[in-house]
Order: structure tokens, then sequence, then C-alpha cells
């Protein structure tokens, strides 16, 4: 969230950023009821001083008169307080969801617009692939390969999940275990993140678990969440801490399970793996200093232009508009890797990464201890470094040959211990 001081001061800025990124809060009513919860914390003090005052004044020698207008006055003063406490516990609840809906500042070089087609193409790396035969997408390509089943999965679980199967099951596990590679030599902490999470860090993340709109399974009467994103998990990771400058920057990279609704994302773009409800992630995060967040963005944006370069994926980098911005991101990039069987070839998102300045932070109540003893709010990035799913989809699609096998790229075949995936039926 933004520090209602700042809010208060830039308050037309805040107002611009609201309406640029296309979304409904309401700073003035958040002013309202910051200034009327102050009001009411100085009037329960007044109140409390005068309740201190005739409990003083009941010590001394008082007529049996005087006594018992103190001690009415004793009862007014205490249901008075309660009275008070009530309303200022209603209106700081109110102040909360308010102020929670205000976004994060965007950074003045996003591209102003209202959805993705206004974002900026800001780099390329690779051309779109050419092929010699009419290439297919990867659902015929899988289905061919036997490495994957959206029927039967459609039968034992819904639509939108998947089997992995034969080569398949090791490709995805290849990914995982380049990634993990690749970012243990840029100093990441590995880790496995649980699948659940509480709702009030998805909250703190800025993820909204409730409501007809939510792309977040919420479990019934627990009070947690399936996550979408290790993001979650790791964020959550230090709440409610403090930490020594010095420690800074952390840098983690989370595997997990995500789960997301994907409501509303229907048609030919949400085709096969581009859309699912369960997918296998690894996801990179940092905490650092205010001052040092801008370049650790473009770090990690490196590391993901470095994963997709090595593994012989044309892509292009482009930077989100700032109606397409998710509320706790000042800055975001996608990776969008080319994708032949993406309606007779397509760009489509693999990757993302965002600095959300201390917009989390402050929600999460995650500081460090400066050199002079103060604490503040550090800041806090995230990036994917491999959503495995659509790192499949590029796979497949990109390195299919003409009598229907896929090549592996060379950096994987390690991990992998085959450089072929052939047709088990064709």
């Amino acid at each position: 969230m933004l520090d209602i001081r700042f809010i208060k001061e830039n308050l037309e800025a805040v107002r611009q950023n609201i309406r640029d990124r296309y979304m409904d809060a309401d700073v003035d009513l958040a002013i309202s009821l910051y200034d009327k919860k102050n009001a009411l914390l100085r009037e329960i003090e007044e109140s409390r001083r005068c309740r201190n005052e005739n409990a003083q004044a009941m010590k001394s020698n008082l007529s049996k008169e005087e006594r018992s207008i103190r001690i009415e006055e004793g009862k007014r003063l205490k249901e008075t307080i309660a009275r008070l406490e009530a309303e200022l516990q209603e209106v700081e609840a109110a102040f909360a969801e308010e102020l929670a809906k205000i976004p994060n500042m965007a950074h003045p070089q996003a591209p102003r617009g209202k959805e993705d087609k206004d974002n900026l193409e800001v780099k390329r790396v690779g051309s779109p692939t050419q092929f010699s035969f009419p290439p297919k997408d990867h659902v015929e390509l899988g289905q061919s390969l036997d490495i994957l089943d959206f029927d039967t999965a459609t039968k034992v679980s819904g639509t939108k999940f998947y089997y992995l199967k034969n080569e398949g099951t090791i490709l995805e596990l290849a990914l995982v275990r380049y990634a993990l590679d690749m970012l243990s030599k840029h100093g990441f902490t590995l880790m496995t993140t649980p699948d659940i999470a509480k709702t009030e860090i998805l909250e703190g993340i800025g993820f909204n678990p409730r409501g007809a709109e939510s792309n977040v399974y919420t479990l019934e009467g627990e009070g947690t969440c399936l996550i979408g994103t290790a993001e979650i998990t790791l964020g959550g990771y230090h709440s409610d801490s403090v930490l020594e400058k010095d420690q800074l920057p952390i840098r983690y990279a989370g595997i997990s399970h995500c789960f997301r609704r994907e409501a509303g994302a229907a048609g030919q773009f949400s085709k096969g793996l581009y859309r699912v409800h369960q997918f296998t992630k690894v996801e990179m995060f940092v905490y650092c200093l205010p001052e040092e967040s801008e370049p650790i963005h473009e770090e990690l944006r490196l590391i993901e232009e470095e994963v997709f370069s090595s593994l012989d994926i044309p892509f292009r980098v482009v930077e989100t508009c700032t109606g397409d911005l998710g509320a706790p991101a000042y800055r975001k990039w996608d990776l969008e890797a080319w994708m032949p069987g993406r309606n007779n070839g397509e760009w489509g998102e693999i990757t993302s990464t965002s600095n959300c300045t201390d917009y989390q932070a402050r929600r999460l109540n995650v500081r460090y201890r400066d050199k002079d003893g103060k604490n503040r709010f550090v800041h806090m990035l995230n990036g994917t470094a491999i959503a495995c799913s659509r790192a499949i989809i590029a796979i497949l699609e990109n390195h299919q040959q003409a009598d229907g096998s896929v090549k592996i790229p060379k950096a994987l075949v390690p991990y992998c211990g085959f450089d072929l995936i052939r047709p088990h039926r064709i």
C-alpha cells in the first residue's frame, strides 16, 4: 500500500495514477476515513484522561451526593469510550479497505494505456522461426509424441488440466533443474515452498482471494488459499520481520505448483497449456534496499532473457502499460516467446518481472534497520525464471521437425538425457 502521508502530499498525482491504471479507488474517501480515525483516537484519549481524573477524584473525601455524581460520570465515560472504540474499529477497517484499493505509483516511463495491446516492445531476441513445412501447434505435437493428455485430465479433474507423460515428464523436470542451476550461479537461495498460504499473506502480496473475479482457489473454512505463484510464499517469508541492512539484497528462487481459476479465460489464446488451472514454476524473489530495486529489476529481466536465449527460443521484451499493471507493480516487463502454433504464429507471454517497490512490504510489514538504527520498508521484486507449461509450448512449437519429432535445446540435453522426442503415433 502507499503511505497515507505520501497520498495526502501528492493527491493529484495519486488521482492521475489511478486514472492511468483504469482502477476504481476513492482517494478522498481514504483520506476522510484516515482523518476520522485520528479524530476518534483523540476523542478516546481525551475520554480516557477524563475517566482517570474522575477515578482519582473518587479517592478523595467526597460527600454522598458528590460520590454519586462521580459514579454516574464514570459510567457515562465508560459507555462513551466503549462506543468510540467500536466506532474506531469500524473506521479503521473501512480505512484499511479503501487504502488497499489504491495502486502503487507507476514508473514515469511505463507506457500509458489501457490493455496489453498498449504494451511497448523494447527489445527482440531472435527472429520468428521459419519452417519448410506447415507447423503444428503444441496440442497436436503433444498428442502425436504421446507426452500430453488433455482428454483424460478433463475426465479426471475437469477442463484446463493435463497429464504430462513419458519424455514430457522428463522435460518439465529438466526445465526446473536447469533454471535452478542457473539461479544458483546468480546467487539465489533455492527453496521449495508450500502450495498453500494464509489469506492475509495473499492480501499482503496484492492478490484478491474473494469474489467472482478472483483468480484464487480458496480452501473453505481454513482461512487459506492455493497459491497462484511462489511470489506469495516467498513474499510472506519475512512478513512482520526487521532485516539487517547488511543482509540485503536477499535473493530467493522458489519451486511451487501454481493454481489459478482463470475465470473468463476462454478462446483460442487459452488453448492447451497456455492457460491452465495448475502448473509448475520456478519464481525469483528479491528483498532489497530502495536504491537497489531498479538495477535489480533489470538484473531479473536479464536472467529471464538468459534462460530463453540459451533455449534457442525467439522472444521479445515488452514494457507493460499502466492499465495492464497489477496494483502492486511500479514497473513490469514481460518476455513473449514466438509461438508458431498460436493463431498461425504470434507472440505469447512466457515470463514477467515486476518491481513492487515498498508497496507489498508495507502490507506485509517487512522492514530493514538502516545505519541510524531506524526501521524502513524494504523493496520487493519478483520474476518468472521458468513457467514450465508455457516453456514447453515454446520448445515444442519452435523446435519441431518435418517428421513430427521435436529437438531438445542443446542446453537441456544433459538434463533430459535425450536430444529428440519422436512421435509415438502419427
